[in-house]
């Protein structure tokens, strides 16, 4: 069986490498890897880890490409292999043994082996070289789907994420250790990944991020939010450059494993503990919604034309 250990890293298409590698440093305060920069993909990281984003500069529309998810130890990409053959799953295997594949709604996949990491929390460690405003760890990824069940299913049964909770019949969250979840299924169309989301340390470091972001042009989509279910204190920031949102959040819920699916009514309550809901532009990705959402016009009484 498929034994996952954390999420790994993001893939994003862009149009332009330097430019986009440049504005994610600056603005969300990665490092790149320039010893593992080639000369169309580039590599991001939060910290003192290998790299949680990458950038690569293909011919494609701007937009997610894939995420990844490490393997546990003792979980040999062979091991997955076979029991993705077992489901009729249909993958490539890459010169390095990193397995590709989609979900039930294209959305690419990517299973990477079990690489021992340092130990040591960041602050621990020493730097001449690391920004001062950075995430932890990237924490997790959602999108939306028009197969929810479907998806559900394989998440779960196919790559083995436990089921953490249900949003009435309209969203499933998925881990795989004790972080609240590290896949979140919406069920809206189109079809469209959502966000990736970046942890902080706390309230005080997102009011960094937000000024920070604000000063570069960005806005929040929606919040700031305190979700009940997940519990974590968050804001979404619109990236229109790559066709998502990016997540920064903080006090996540902390699992007490093994760990029992929740049902939350679908309700305001459950989705922001403030009532603040987010605009309809929150769900689209279309040039419509994002000069909406841009000049706020939900806000100012002008509805959102349909799509």
């Amino acid at each position: 069986m498929i034994a996952l250990r954390r999420i790994d890293h993001v893939c994003l298409r862009v149009a332009d490498l330097d430019e986009a590698a440049r504005r994610w440093c600056i603005q969300f305060g990665f490092s790149e890897r320039g010893d593992l920069r080639t000369v169309d993909r580039a590599y991001l990281a939060c910290g003192y880890e290998p790299f949680s984003l990458e950038l690569w500069s293909s011919r494609g529309e701007p937009g997610h490409e894939h995420s990844a998810f490490e393997l546990r130890e003792g979980c040999s990409p062979d091991d997955a292999a076979a029991h993705l053959d077992s489901f009729g799953v249909a993958y490539r295997r890459d010169e390095a043994g990193h397995l590709h594949l989609v979900d039930p709604e294209g959305y690419g996949i990517e299973l990477v082996p079990f690489t021992p990491r340092d130990p040591y929390p960041d602050v621990g460690q020493s730097t001449t070289t690391l920004p001062g405003f950075r995430a932890r760890k990237l924490g997790h990824v959602n999108v939306l789907t028009g197969q929810l069940e479907a998806m559900r299913d394989f998440y779960r049964d196919v790559l083995g994420m436990g089921v953490t909770d249900y949003l009435g019949s309209e969203g499933v969250w998925l881990h795989i250790n004790a972080d609240h979840h590290v896949m979140a299924l919406v069920g809206k169309t189109p079809a469209h990944f959502h966000h990736f989301a970046l942890d902080l340390v706390d309230w005080g470091t997102l009011r960094v991020a937000f000024d920070h972001l604000g000063q570069h042009g960005r806005w929040l989509g929606w919040g700031p939010v305190r979700h009940a279910l997940g519990q974590n204190l968050c804001g979404y920031v619109r990236i229109p450059e790559e066709h998502l949102f990016v997540e920064l959040y903080c006090d996540m819920e902390v699992l007490d494993l093994p760990h029992t699916a929740r049902e939350w009514r679908d309700d305001p309550r459950g989705s922001n503990l403030w009532g603040i809901l987010p605009p309809r532009s929150y769900f689209r990705f279309d040039e419509i919604a994002v000069e909406s959402e841009r000049h706020q016009l939900e806000a100012q009484g002008t509805p959102l034309p349909p799509l």
